[in-house]
C-alpha cells in the first residue's frame, strides 16, 4: 500500500479553485463599504494565479482563464472591455517567457519578479486607459491599486508550493 504525502494534481485544484477565489475576492472588495471615509482597496487578484501559473507549468487553459477573469474585472469595475485581459496576459507572457530562469529560484527572486510583473501590468493598463480616454489616469489611484496588489504575492507563493508538493518531478 502506497501513501502519498500530498494531494493529487487535479486541474480543478490548481486552476479552478484559485479562479473562484479571485473572482469572489474581487466581488467582496468591490462592495462600496466606507470605514472612516476610506473604502476597501481593489487589488488585481488575478495577478497572483497569473504569476503562479506562469512559473509552475505552462498550460493552454491558463491564458483563457486569465482572459475570462480580466473580462470579469472589466465588467465589475466598469472599465473598457479588454483592458484587464490584455494587461494580465502581457504580465503572464513575460513571466512565462522567463520561466526557465525562475524555476528553482529563491523566494526573494520570485518576489522581485512578481513586483516587476505587477508594475508591467499596471503600466500597460495605465497606458491603455490613457490612449482610450485621451487623458492620463490618476497616478495616485493607480498606485493605490498597485500597492494592495503587491501584497498578493503570498497567495501566488502558496499556489506554487502546493503545485511543487503535488508534482512528483519536484521531489
Amino acid at each position: 500500500m502506497s501513501f502519498q504525502g500530498s494531494r493529487p494534481l487535479d486541474p480543478w485544484r490548481w486552476i479552478g479553485v484559485p479562479t473562484l477565489l479571485c473572482l469572489s475576492a474581487s466581488i467582496v472588495f468591490a462592495i462600496p463599504i466606507r470605514v472612516f471615509g476610506l473604502q476597501l482597496p481593489e487589488p488585481v487578484f488575478p495577478l497572483a494565479p497569473a504569476f503562479a501559473w506562469a512559473v509552475i507549468r505552462p498550460s493552454f487553459i491558463a491564458p483563457f482563464v486569465l482572459m475570462a477573469m480580466g473580462l470579469f474585472l472589466d465588467l465589475l469595475w466598469g472599465g473598457p472591455i479588454g483592458l484587464w485581459p490584455v494587461s494580465i496576459l502581457i504580465g503572464y507572457a513575460i513571466v512565462l517567457f522567463c520561466r526557465s530562469m525562475l524555476t528553482g529560484q529563491s523566494r526573494g527572486v520570485l518576489i522581485g519578479w512578481f513586483v516587476f510583473m505587477a508594475l508591467v501590468v499596471m503600466a500597460s493598463g495605465y497606458l491603455a486607459t490613457m490612449f482610450d480616454d485621451g487623458v492620463a489616469p490618476s497616478l495616485s489611484a493607480t498606485f493605490g491599486q498597485l500597492v494592495p496588489t503587491l501584497f498578493l504575492y503570498p497567495f501566488a507563493d502558496r499556489l506554487i508550493e502546493r503545485f511543487e508538493d503535488a508534482d512528483v518531478r519536484f521531489r
